[in-house]
Protein backbone atom coordinates (compact mmCIF):
# COMPACT_ATOMS: atom_id res chain seq x y z
CA UNK A 1 0.00 0.00 0.00
CA UNK A 2 1.27 3.27 -1.10
CA UNK A 3 1.65 6.09 1.81
CA UNK A 4 -1.50 8.42 1.84
CA UNK A 5 -1.40 11.62 3.50
CA UNK A 6 -4.94 12.60 5.28
CA UNK A 7 -5.39 15.29 2.04
CA UNK A 8 -5.49 12.53 -0.87
CA UNK A 9 -7.19 9.97 1.66
CA UNK A 10 -10.12 13.02 1.92
CA UNK A 11 -10.00 12.89 -2.14
CA UNK A 12 -9.92 9.88 -2.62
CA UNK A 13 -12.50 8.37 0.15
CA UNK A 14 -14.68 10.82 1.14
CA UNK A 15 -17.87 9.94 0.62
CA UNK A 16 -19.17 12.27 -1.43
CA UNK A 17 -15.83 11.94 -3.46
CA UNK A 18 -16.05 11.27 -7.28
CA UNK A 19 -13.25 9.16 -7.15
CA UNK A 20 -14.11 6.90 -3.88
CA UNK A 21 -14.83 3.59 -6.05
CA UNK A 22 -12.20 3.51 -8.40
CA UNK A 23 -10.52 0.24 -8.15
CA UNK A 24 -6.97 0.36 -6.04
CA UNK A 25 -4.65 0.08 -8.59
CA UNK A 26 -5.94 3.72 -10.09
CA UNK A 27 -6.00 5.73 -6.95
CA UNK A 28 -2.58 4.44 -6.41
CA UNK A 29 -1.62 6.35 -9.76
CA UNK A 30 -3.74 8.98 -8.47
CA UNK A 31 -1.61 8.89 -5.12
CA UNK A 32 1.80 8.76 -7.14
CA UNK A 33 0.68 11.37 -9.69
CA UNK A 34 -0.19 14.22 -7.51
CA UNK A 35 0.69 17.28 -5.69
CA UNK A 36 -0.44 18.90 -2.64
CA UNK A 37 -0.99 22.59 -2.24
CA UNK A 38 -1.88 24.94 0.46
CA UNK A 39 -3.65 28.69 0.07
CA UNK A 40 -4.61 31.16 2.32
CA UNK A 41 -7.62 33.04 2.80
CA UNK A 42 -8.11 35.17 -0.88
CA UNK A 43 -4.75 33.73 -1.98
CA UNK A 44 -5.37 32.77 -5.88
CA UNK A 45 -5.17 28.99 -6.63
CA UNK A 46 -5.17 29.70 -10.88
CA UNK A 47 -6.01 32.72 -12.96
CA UNK A 48 -8.42 33.39 -15.71
CA UNK A 49 -5.91 32.72 -19.00
CA UNK A 50 -3.59 30.75 -17.63
CA UNK A 51 -2.59 26.81 -18.64
CA UNK A 52 -4.59 24.36 -17.45
CA UNK A 53 -1.82 21.85 -16.08
CA UNK A 54 -4.16 19.28 -14.09
CA UNK A 55 -7.23 19.01 -12.13
CA UNK A 56 -8.14 20.41 -8.48
CA UNK A 57 -9.73 18.36 -5.94
CA UNK A 58 -10.30 20.44 -2.74
CA UNK A 59 -8.97 18.38 0.61
CA UNK A 60 -10.45 21.17 2.83
CA UNK A 61 -11.48 24.46 3.00
CA UNK A 62 -13.73 26.23 0.80
CA UNK A 63 -13.16 27.99 -2.82
CA UNK A 64 -14.94 30.29 -5.23
CA UNK A 65 -14.37 30.22 -8.86
CA UNK A 66 -15.12 33.49 -10.79
CA UNK A 67 -14.82 35.49 -13.73
CA UNK A 68 -14.26 39.07 -14.82
CA UNK A 69 -17.24 41.25 -16.12
CA UNK A 70 -17.69 44.48 -17.37
CA UNK A 71 -15.72 47.25 -15.94
CA UNK A 72 -13.42 44.59 -14.36
CA UNK A 73 -16.25 43.57 -11.79
CA UNK A 74 -16.04 40.09 -10.88
CA UNK A 75 -19.04 37.50 -10.84
CA UNK A 76 -18.88 34.08 -8.73
CA UNK A 77 -20.04 31.67 -10.32
CA UNK A 78 -19.26 28.08 -8.29
CA UNK A 79 -18.72 27.35 -4.88
CA UNK A 80 -16.46 24.32 -4.22
CA UNK A 81 -17.00 22.28 -1.20
CA UNK A 82 -14.74 19.69 0.13
CA UNK A 83 -14.13 16.79 -2.54
CA UNK A 84 -15.68 18.28 -5.02
CA UNK A 85 -13.47 18.98 -8.15
CA UNK A 86 -12.76 21.95 -10.20
CA UNK A 87 -10.89 23.23 -12.97
CA UNK A 88 -11.75 20.28 -15.40
CA UNK A 89 -13.12 21.87 -17.82
CA UNK A 90 -9.80 23.57 -19.42
CA UNK A 91 -7.89 20.40 -18.74
CA UNK A 92 -10.21 17.96 -21.00
CA UNK A 93 -10.41 20.63 -23.49
CA UNK A 94 -6.73 21.25 -23.28
CA UNK A 95 -7.84 25.36 -23.23
CA UNK A 96 -6.41 27.81 -20.67
CA UNK A 97 -8.75 28.28 -17.88
CA UNK A 98 -11.91 30.82 -18.55
CA UNK A 99 -12.38 31.85 -14.74
CA UNK A 100 -10.20 31.96 -11.45
CA UNK A 101 -10.24 30.16 -8.64
CA UNK A 102 -9.53 31.15 -5.11
CA UNK A 103 -9.37 30.10 -1.54
CA UNK A 104 -12.54 31.42 0.87
CA UNK A 105 -10.55 30.18 3.91
CA UNK A 106 -7.65 28.65 3.85
CA UNK A 107 -7.38 25.44 2.03
CA UNK A 108 -5.65 22.19 1.22
CA UNK A 109 -5.93 21.14 -2.43
CA UNK A 110 -4.76 17.80 -4.17
CA UNK A 111 -3.58 18.66 -7.69
CA UNK A 112 -3.67 15.25 -10.14
CA UNK A 113 -1.60 15.27 -13.05
CA UNK A 114 -3.57 16.17 -16.42
CA UNK A 115 -2.02 13.22 -18.50
CA UNK A 116 -2.37 10.49 -15.98
CA UNK A 117 -6.06 11.96 -15.10
CA UNK A 118 -6.80 11.49 -19.01
CA UNK A 119 -5.47 8.03 -19.38
CA UNK A 120 -7.73 7.22 -16.26
CA UNK A 121 -10.22 8.83 -17.59
CA UNK A 122 -10.06 6.53 -20.82
CA UNK A 123 -9.53 3.22 -18.88
CA UNK A 124 -12.44 3.68 -16.55
CA UNK A 125 -15.92 4.98 -18.67
CA UNK A 126 -17.45 5.02 -14.90
CA UNK A 127 -15.67 7.57 -13.96
CA UNK A 128 -15.99 9.07 -17.20
CA UNK A 129 -19.93 8.95 -17.06
CA UNK A 130 -19.97 10.42 -13.47
CA UNK A 131 -17.57 13.25 -14.93
CA UNK A 132 -20.17 13.72 -17.46
CA UNK A 133 -23.08 13.98 -15.38
CA UNK A 134 -21.14 16.29 -12.82
CA UNK A 135 -20.30 18.45 -15.49
CA UNK A 136 -24.05 18.09 -17.39
CA UNK A 137 -25.36 18.90 -13.80
CA UNK A 138 -23.13 21.82 -13.45
CA UNK A 139 -24.60 23.00 -16.77
CA UNK A 140 -27.73 22.72 -15.53
CA UNK A 141 -27.17 24.95 -12.16
CA UNK A 142 -25.10 27.72 -14.55
CA UNK A 143 -28.00 28.11 -16.83
CA UNK A 144 -31.16 28.73 -14.19
CA UNK A 145 -28.26 30.83 -12.17
CA UNK A 146 -27.87 33.05 -15.46
CA UNK A 147 -31.88 33.46 -15.75
CA UNK A 148 -32.31 34.45 -12.47
CA UNK A 149 -29.32 36.78 -12.01
CA UNK A 150 -30.50 38.40 -15.01
CA UNK A 151 -34.57 38.05 -14.33
CA UNK A 152 -35.10 38.28 -10.75
CA UNK A 153 -35.46 41.15 -8.18
CA UNK A 154 -32.77 42.34 -5.71
CA UNK A 155 -34.49 40.04 -3.22
CA UNK A 156 -35.17 36.91 -4.85
CA UNK A 157 -31.30 37.33 -6.38
CA UNK A 158 -30.16 37.25 -2.45
CA UNK A 159 -32.29 34.62 -1.54
CA UNK A 160 -31.37 32.47 -4.15
CA UNK A 161 -27.77 33.14 -3.22
CA UNK A 162 -28.48 32.31 0.84
CA UNK A 163 -30.11 28.73 -0.33
CA UNK A 164 -27.42 28.17 -2.95
CA UNK A 165 -24.74 29.01 0.20
CA UNK A 166 -26.80 26.34 2.34
CA UNK A 167 -27.31 23.74 -0.38
CA UNK A 168 -23.72 23.92 -0.79
CA UNK A 169 -21.82 23.83 2.79
CA UNK A 170 -24.63 23.02 4.92
CA UNK A 171 -25.55 24.12 8.24
CA UNK A 172 -23.58 24.68 11.64
CA UNK A 173 -24.62 22.26 14.44
CA UNK A 174 -27.62 24.63 15.61
CA UNK A 175 -29.09 23.68 12.23
CA UNK A 176 -29.50 27.20 11.21
CA UNK A 177 -26.28 29.20 10.94
CA UNK A 178 -25.02 28.40 7.01
CA UNK A 179 -21.44 26.65 7.40
CA UNK A 180 -20.02 29.31 4.88
CA UNK A 181 -18.56 32.98 6.23
CA UNK A 182 -18.60 34.98 3.19
CA UNK A 183 -17.92 38.78 2.94
CA UNK A 184 -20.86 40.61 1.90
CA UNK A 185 -19.00 41.51 -1.21
CA UNK A 186 -18.55 37.95 -1.70
CA UNK A 187 -22.17 37.61 -1.28
CA UNK A 188 -23.26 40.44 -3.71
CA UNK A 189 -21.09 39.31 -6.49
CA UNK A 190 -22.03 35.72 -5.78
CA UNK A 191 -26.04 37.48 -6.32
CA UNK A 192 -24.95 40.11 -8.96
CA UNK A 193 -25.59 43.02 -7.14
CA UNK A 194 -23.69 46.26 -5.55
CA UNK A 195 -22.44 45.20 -2.25
CA UNK A 196 -24.11 48.62 -0.84
CA UNK A 197 -27.86 46.41 -2.08
CA UNK A 198 -26.26 43.18 -0.71
CA UNK A 199 -26.08 45.14 2.90
CA UNK A 200 -29.36 46.85 2.65
CA UNK A 201 -31.46 43.41 1.53
CA UNK A 202 -29.23 41.60 4.18
CA UNK A 203 -30.69 43.82 7.03
CA UNK A 204 -34.36 43.88 5.29
CA UNK A 205 -34.49 40.06 5.71
CA UNK A 206 -33.29 40.29 9.13
CA UNK A 207 -36.31 42.67 10.25
CA UNK A 208 -38.54 40.54 8.66
CA UNK A 209 -37.02 37.77 11.14
CA UNK A 210 -36.13 35.83 7.79
CA UNK A 211 -32.78 35.75 8.62
CA UNK A 212 -30.09 36.75 11.58
CA UNK A 213 -27.13 38.34 11.32
CA UNK A 214 -23.74 38.03 13.71
CA UNK A 215 -20.90 39.15 11.82
CA UNK A 216 -20.09 37.35 8.53
CA UNK A 217 -22.40 34.38 9.87
CA UNK A 218 -26.06 34.22 8.56
CA UNK A 219 -28.68 32.27 10.26
CA UNK A 220 -31.50 31.03 8.20
CA UNK A 221 -34.90 31.87 10.39
CA UNK A 222 -37.63 30.89 7.92
CA UNK A 223 -35.99 28.88 5.40
CA UNK A 224 -39.83 28.90 4.22
CA UNK A 225 -40.30 32.20 3.51
CA UNK A 226 -36.72 32.79 1.67
CA UNK A 227 -37.41 29.87 -0.39
CA UNK A 228 -40.82 31.71 -1.40
CA UNK A 229 -38.85 34.99 -1.74
CA UNK A 230 -36.57 33.13 -4.13
CA UNK A 231 -39.14 31.42 -6.22
CA UNK A 232 -41.17 34.36 -6.65
CA UNK A 233 -37.82 36.48 -7.35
Amino acid sequence: MIYRNSYIEICLEGPFSLLRELPEKEKEVLVLNHSLAHFRKNETIFHEGDKATGVYCLASGKVKVTMEGVGGRDQIIRMIKPQGLFGYNAMLTGEIYNATAVALEESAICVFEKTNFIKLLKRNPELSLKMMKMMASNTTFSNERTVSLTQKHIRGRLAESLLVLRDTFGFENDGKTIKAYVSREDLASLSNMTTSNAIRTLSMFADEDIIALEGKKIKILNALKLERISKLG
